[in-house]
């Protein structure tokens, strides 16, 4: 059974060491982990953000400049273009034909769209509901998803109906341009309400190689860290061994001299370290049982010397 007593100064320091390396990587990856995770987000945060503010951008631009240049000929035709919703997909689209960004995606999912495209798959549908449940609370959400593409970061945003204009052609079919009934058919993108959430905006970058990287910055660092303990480890055992153990084994030795009766064995240490002044302690506790050996000898020679007098 092992018994922590019965191990040697050095092991005992080895061990306690290696406990508090134990601790000392356990609470370092948690804590790193922590921070690189949150890094991690934020970097991610930055691009999907940059990119939604783009396409509310060309979504403003759109319906601001756009749309009143071709009024005149939306009354009879129906442009696509013209809407806000599908000039931003479009862009992005064109914007994904680079391959550094074809991974990227961007959609405002809708649950009763006209643009069948749009649809909301179960994902987007449920957190077109969280907005629903909450709409005075729940501005964005963001998350990890995996999709086919792999994993995904997104941040959501709802789409609410708050400008009248929009129920000219979401309200009823009737009341809908027949150019677009003809376009998009008149089953889809009708009923909807003023203030109601009919989706959520949003956008996804992917995350693998961003959290791959984390990853590998969190291995190299704990790496760096086990070497450079690992160095210290043996840098202070060669220390310990050196300045204490050895010194102390000598003085164990001696020790062990001079309780067999060699009161002239000496051991000396140089340095004024607290193994020095032990050293000097122990060297005059030799001199002072060898002084009182000395005294004892000379006592039982008078007392040998007194003895024989009288018998003569």
């Amino acid at each position: 059974m092992f018994k922590l007593k019965n191990l040697q100064l050095g092991q005992k320091f080895t061990l306690l060491l290696v406990l508090v390396f134990l601790g000392g990587v356990l609470a370092s990856g948690v804590a790193l982990s922590s921070v690189l995770n949150r890094s991690t987000q934020g970097q991610l945060t930055t691009k999907a953000l940059m990119m939604m503010e783009t396409m509310n951008a060309i979504r403003t631009y759109t319906n601001d400049h756009v749309q009143p240049e071709i009024a005149d000929r939306l009354e009879a035709e129906f442009l696509p273009e013209s809407v806000p919703a599908y000039s931003a997909r479009e862009v992005f689209e064109t914007f994904r034909l680079n391959p550094v960004y074809s991974d990227f995606f961007y959609k405002e999912a809708t649950l009763n769209p006209t643009n069948l495209r749009d649809k909301a798959d179960d994902f987007e549908a449920e957190l077109v509901g969280q907005f629903r449940q909450n709409p005075d609370k729940a501005s964005e959400v963001s998350g990890f998803r995996r999709t086919p593409a792999g994993k995904l970061y997104y941040i959501a945003r709802p789409i609410q109906i708050t400008n009248a204009s929009c129920l000219e052609c979401h309200s009823t079919p009737a009341a809908a341009p027949a150019s677009m009934i003809e376009r998009y058919g008149s089953a889809n993108g009708f009923d909807w309400e003023l203030n109601e959430i009919v989706g959520a905006q949003m956008i996804s970058v992917p995350a693998a190689k961003v959290v791959q990287g984390a990853r590998q910055s969190l291995v190299l660092i704990l790496g760096i860290f086990i070497i450079a303990f690992a160095i210290a480890t043996i840098l202070v055992n060669l220390w310990l061994k050196r300045f204490v153990v050895k010194p102390l084994n000598r003085m164990a030795q001696v020790a062990e001299a001079v309780s067999m009766g060699d009161t002239a064995a000496e051991f000396t240490h140089d340095s004024k370290d607290e193994v020095g002044k032990l050293s000097d302690a122990f060297n005059r506790m030799r001199l002072s049982l060898q002084m009182a050996m000395q005294r004892l000898e000379r006592y039982r020679e008078g007392r040998r010397s007194s003895a024989n007098d009288l018998s003569q």
